[in-house]
């Protein structure tokens, strides 16, 4: 039996050390302010999250491996400080989805966001060349339905790209990861 709880300790130990690290230390400790003093062209959602955009990515499942591959379109419009993104994904096995975002930018930089698949509203900052984006998600009944935690950040790049690195939650457990690029579209 002292084997077993020795074990069984051991294995809780591990456990909060993984997740301590991960909090403290990983991508999910990032804040905001991190990014506030950076001496990168700030990032404006108005701006850079505006008009038609393509976005092209993977996602990660919970082994590191690539899962799926997708691009996007998106359109995005503002009326002074509220905005609606609409996004059109096509992945490589040829599903389809599709999100419309409603946007609130405060005068501080702070973020509200609601879309259909997400459980209550959003919350996020602008900070420098940085936006950070936390929201909880519901994944379609296909995906199993569950609700993942989900911190994205987007980092603008000097050309104006922006790089989007999302993870997904639950439970505490990184179960998920998505990185993207979005930029504008070249109308023709």
């Amino acid at each position: 039996m002292t084997a077993l709880l020795y074990t069984l300790l051991g294995a809780a130990i591990v456990l909060a050390l993984a997740l301590l690290r991960q909090r403290m230390f990983g991508f999910l400790a990032q804040k905001p302010a991190d990014y506030a003093n950076d001496r990168g062209a700030p990032f404006d959602v108005r701006t850079h999250l505006n008009g038609p955009l393509i976005c092209e990515g993977v996602i990660y499942g919970p082994t590191g491996r690539v899962t799926s591959r997708f691009v996007g379109e998106f359109e995005a419009r503002w009326d002074g400080n509220e905005g609606v993104m609409d996004e059109h994904f096509r992945y490589e096995s040829g599903a389809e989805q599709h999100r419309q975002w409603k946007l609130r930018l405060g005068n501080d930089g702070r973020i509200r966001a609601t879309a259909p698949d997400l459980v209550g509203e959003g919350e996020g900052q602008q900070s420098g060349p940085s936006v950070r984006l936390r929201y909880r998600i519901r994944l379609p009944e296909d995906a199993g339905g569950h609700v993942l935690d989900t911190v994205d950040w987007m980092y603008l790049a000097p050309n104006g790209t922006i790089v989007n690195r999302s993870q997904f939650c639950k439970f505490g457990f990184t179960v998920a990861e998505l990185v993207a690029t979005m930029r504008p579209k070249e109308v023709v």
